[in-house]
């Protein structure tokens, strides 16, 4: 039986592209969209759709880690940076405006924003299948797709206004390309001090680059000049699963064995949150 059409996925038919050749507007056809030059691309039952061919990246959430996500967003402890992104989200995109998330994970953000702003519509990307799957469930607005960051994407030229970069890799040319001139870039990265106790005790987690931040302007600069920045900085209690879950959602986890952390005196019972979130406007 052909899966049906998603309503929020119907929202964005005339934005996207044909990833294999470029023709807009894909066209529902028997569980699936397809581009007028007969191109197919499947939307699976939990209602993403499956946009990108070929190999596929290695470096979006696996079952383990996006059910670690879920977890640990579910507590509300990074709820402080989602009332942010959806603050400035909000201060850009007009009544129906149209917000991409690009590396969505499980559509935590993309949510908080929608549910800022009643009449916007939002589409999650993803290379995450296990992540898409929450995503594209989280909210009745936000459409869901897998795509890379690093293609070109599979959307139409100045069809977003707002678009969203949480803890995800970017692709500044293309950010560009998407956002109406209006538009805005909102991107979220850590400080030195995030996570700050975890890493002290968890030597194999992935540290954070002190040139980070000269990297990220020095990528942005040609594309994108600042509006506003944010910096959020709390400390906050963790239970040992809550502990366990934020180590086992991030890039670490890929270096860890999760049974090698549940022991007595590893794991800290607080730790410190601290993040920039800036809203960057096209040049």
């Amino acid at each position: 039986m052909p899966v049906l059409l998603p309503p929020a996925l119907e929202l964005f038919l005339g934005l996207l592209c044909c990833p294999t050749c470029g023709m807009p507007r894909l066209r529902p056809d028997r569980g699936a969209l397809r581009c007028p030059a007969g191109h197919t691309f499947d939307i699976a039952r939990h209602g993403y759709v499956s946009l990108l061919t070929g190999t596929r990246p290695t470096s979006g959430d696996d079952a383990a880690m996006a059910r670690a996500r879920d977890r640990f967003l579910s507590t509300g402890r990074y709820a402080t940076i989602r009332r942010a992104v959806a603050r400035l989200a909000a201060d850009t995109v007009p009544e129906r405006g149209t917000v991409v998330d690009v590396g969505c994970g499980t559509g935590y953000y993309l949510a908080g924003v929608l549910d800022r702003l009643p009449r916007a519509r939002g589409l999650g990307l993803d290379t995450s299948v296990r992540a898409l799957r929450s995503a594209a469930r989280l909210h009745d607005r936000a459409a869901a797709a897998t795509w890379d960051v690093f293609r070109p994407f599979p959307l139409a030229d100045g069809m977003a206004d707002v678009v969203l970069d949480v803890f995800a890799p970017r692709n500044p040319s293309e950010f560009r390309r998407i956002l109406r001139p209006t538009g805005r870039l909102i991107v979220v990265r850590p400080t030195g001090r995030h996570l700050a106790e975890l890493r002290g005790q968890v030597s194999a987690m992935v540290t954070i680059d002190p040139a980070k931040e000269e990297r990220l302007h020095q990528g942005l600069d040609p594309f994108f000049e600042a509006a506003v920045t944010e910096r959020i900085e709390y400390a906050t209690p963790l239970t040992r699963l809550e502990a366990l879950d934020l180590v086992g959602m991030t890039p670490s986890a890929r270096h860890l064995n999760r049974a090698d952390l549940d022991v007595d005196g590893v794991l800290p019972n607080r730790v410190t949150v601290s993040v920039l979130a800036t809203a960057y406007r096209p040049r």
